[in-house]
């Protein structure tokens, strides 16, 4: 099965598997196991390096407030995209990723077929009510061949998984927290994006969705 037509509109069950594509899949639940370790360590993350809404080249600012951790941290502004080994906004090196991190996002990568996955990076994107995400191609990247693992917490979300064109319709795939979906190989290029996130109140982390997108960039 290479997409979510028969099944769209359904969150999948702790524990359930869905093919995407040929090498992308939604484990529904997988990050059930860390959330406990993960929360307290977005706390102290965003003390080191703050949320701040990026500009994107085109003008304007994202509608997600973002940070990072690990060796590399994504960024955006008006000369374009690119990983740093500095915040920009601090000038120190971003924090380090925490175990549980690095921990979840190898056991995610295993389980759907990627062995070997190291991720230097890890962007955070925290959406409140309304913040979306555009649909768009992780290719900053200096390893294409790694794959891409994305954490949903929080409120449920509503993830578009495009084609290798832009113009592709894409499908809309419900997210719930604790969800990770994990895309690579033939799919590592697809285009993808989030729906503006409807209102709610998520009982461990409020009125926001956060999303853990881990990366092999350098």
């Amino acid at each position: 099965m290479h997409t979510l037509d028969l099944f769209a509109g359904a969150t999948p069950a702790a524990g359930e598997r869905r093919a995407l594509g040929s090498h992308a899949w939604l484990l529904g639940g997988f990050a059930l196991p860390w959330v406990e370790q993960l929360l307290p360590e977005l706390l102290r993350l965003r003390t080191l390096a703050p949320l701040r809404q990026l500009s994107v080249p085109g003008g304007g600012k994202m509608s997600v407030g973002t940070t990072s951790c690990g060796l590399l941290g994504w960024t955006s502004d008006s000369a374009g995209y690119r990983y740093t080994r500095l915040d920009p906004q601090t000038g120190q090196p971003w924090p380090a990723m925490p175990a549980a991190f690095l921990e979840l996002a190898v056991a995610a990568a295993r389980e759907a077929g990627f062995e070997g996955f190291a991720p230097d990076a890890c962007l955070i994107n925290h959406y409140r009510p309304g913040a979306r995400m555009g649909l768009h191609q992780d290719r900053d990247e200096h390893n294409l061949a790694a794959p891409i693992v994305s954490v949903s917490l929080g409120l449920p979300a509503v993830f578009q998984w495009g084609g290798l064109r832009r113009a592709d319709t894409p499908q809309k795939v419900p997210l719930a927290h604790g969800d990770v979906v994990v895309w690579g190989g033939e799919d590592r290029l697809r285009f993808h994006g989030v729906m503006p996130l409807k209102a709610g109140e998520h009982p461990r982390l409020g009125p926001r969705r956060i999303n853990l997108t881990f990366r092999q960039a350098g």
